[in-house]
Formats: structure tokens, C-alpha cells, sequence
């Protein structure tokens, strides 16, 4: 039995790419399909919570714009009707499965605070105990740190070591880190399946990134990984264009990059 198979709290971080199309555009079908299998993983008897982006490009998709907007107020405003669009979609595939969700906007200030960082911690495990599933995103109305400098990739980390989750995995538009990029050279690629240190050599490896949709890439994800390895916690990188791939990892395949927690 591996690490993941024996997590009972678990995070999930769900980027921009996994829940749109390539024209930005919610992907309804991938979004109701990882819906269902988070739902089934809570079903297991997991505690679950959802850390996730996409709010802009909802937006985006929604007001009917051709692209997303390049001054940061129209991103915020942007954010603003896209995190309204996007809990809506939520609410409404997770309540198939009889399942209740809450919504929590954060910053990163709110986490660097004693008194608010337990307040938020308090919420958290109160919807835990009520079966609840949090559902995170970044206030990106009044904070526009993530939005010019990282996808949810720090604030899911910061999320897992806030209530002490057995697990973090992010599923991104490439399935692990690779030893070059693999959009680039796809033959020579190879996927790292376990990192057990983050050295320089890792973070060489880091590029920007992955697509116009998400505001991350590899380096934000290698920062979450610094941050769940350091507090002890397992985390993973997979793909989010299969959702089922979770249950492979849950079943104990060897699937992604896992980051080694210290132990």
C-alpha cells in the first residue's frame, strides 16, 4: 500500500487547463466527469477539498470576450463573474451526487496572518466534520498577486499544510516533471516519476507556462512541492485530461511525479 492509497484528507488542485478548452471556454464534459470521480473518492470515505482555478477564463467565456484581458482590472472584474459561473457549476454537479459544496476565497496575506490563518483552519475542519467540500479559489478581486505571478498552485500547498492534509495533487496539462519540456523535445522527454529532494537541478528543469489559459507552470508547482515536502506531506503531479486518473493513484499505480514527503 502506497502513501496515496492510505490518505484520508486529501487535497485537490484542479488547474485553468483541465477545467477549460483550448478556446478558454468551460469543458463541460471533462468538468462533470472529475466531479463524478471526486465525488466516489468522497463516497470512499476521503475528506476532500478542491483547490481551484479557471475563474478568469469563466469569466472570459461568459462576458464574450475573444480573449482574456490583458489590464489587470478587466481580469479582476473577469474574476469576479467567472467565480459566480464557475461554484454554479460546481454546486450543480456535486449536488448530483448528493453531495454539499462551500465556497472560501483567500489571499496569501490571510494565510501569513496568526489570527485569520486559524479562523480559516476553524472553517475548514467544520466543514469537514459536516461533509462538506470545500471548494478554494484565490480572491482574485482584491488580490492580484496570483494573477500576475502563479496559478493555485502555492495556495493549494498552503492549503495542505493548513489542515494538515495527508496529501496534495495537482492535476495540470502535463503529467508529471519531465527532464526537458516535452512539448519541445517529446522524444527525448523523460517523466521523473518520484523526487525525493527539489535541488537546482530540478528547478532547472522548471519552465514557464504550460498554456495562455493558466498563469502557472512547472516552477509554481516545484514551489507547492517545496512547501507539502517540507510539512511532511506527499504530493503528486498528474494529468487532469483523464479525471480518472485518480482513481489509479488511489488504486496504488504508479502514475505522475510524486514528491516525496520528509519524513
Amino acid at each position: 500500500m502506497n502513501c496515496f492509497q492510505e490518505a484520508k484528507r486529501i487535497v485537490v488542485k484542479v488547474g485553468t487547463s483541465t477545467l477549460t478548452h483550448d478556446t478558454g471556454i468551460i469543458n463541460i464534459r471533462r468538468m462533470e466527469n472529475l466531479v463524478k470521480v471526486l465525488a466516489d473518492i468522497k463516497n470512499s470515505g476521503r475528506e476532500l477539498i478542491v483547490v481551484t482555478s479557471a475563474a478568469i477564463s469563466v469569466g472570459v467565456g461568459k462576458l464574450g470576450l475573444s480573449e482574456k484581458p490583458k489590464d489587470m482590472p478587466s481580469k479582476q472584474a473577469a474574476a469576479a463573474v467567472g467565480q459566480c459561473e464557475l461554484m454554479y457549476l460546481y454546486d450543480k454537479a456535486f449536488s448530483e451526487y448528493n453531495h454539499i459544496v462551500s465556497q472560501l476565497l483567500l489571499t496569501r496575506d490571510m494565510m501569513e496572518n496568526d489570527h485569520w490563518k486559524q479562523n480559516i483552519k476553524n472553517t475548514f475542519c467544520r466543514l469537514l466534520e459536516m461533509g462538506v467540500i470545500p471548494i478554494v479559489n484565490e480572491n482574485d478581486t482584491v488580490n492580484t498577486e496570483e494573477i500576475e505571478f502563479g496559478d493555485n498552485d502555492t495556495l493549494s500547498a498552503l492549503v495542505a499544510t493548513l489542515v494538515d492534509a495527508d496529501a496534495l495533487i495537482i492535476m495540470s496539462d502535463v503529467d508529471g516533471l519531465y527532464t526537458e519540456n516535452p512539448r519541445k523535445n517529446p522524444a527525448t522527454a523523460k517523466l521523473i516519476p518520484t523526487v525525493e529532494e527539489i535541488d537546482d537541478h530540478i528547478l532547472a528543469i522548471a519552465q514557464g507556462a504550460g498554456t495562455d489559459r493558466g498563469t502557472g507552470g512547472m516552477i509554481t508547482k516545484l514551489h507547492a512541492a517545496q512547501i507539502t515536502m517540507a510539512a511532511g506531506i506527499d504530493m503528486t503531479i498528474i494529468s487532469g485530461d483523464q479525471p480518472t486518473n485518480l482513481y489509479r493513484l488511489f488504486d496504488g499505480k504508479s502514475i505522475g511525479t510524486h514528491f516525496v514527503a520528509a519524513k
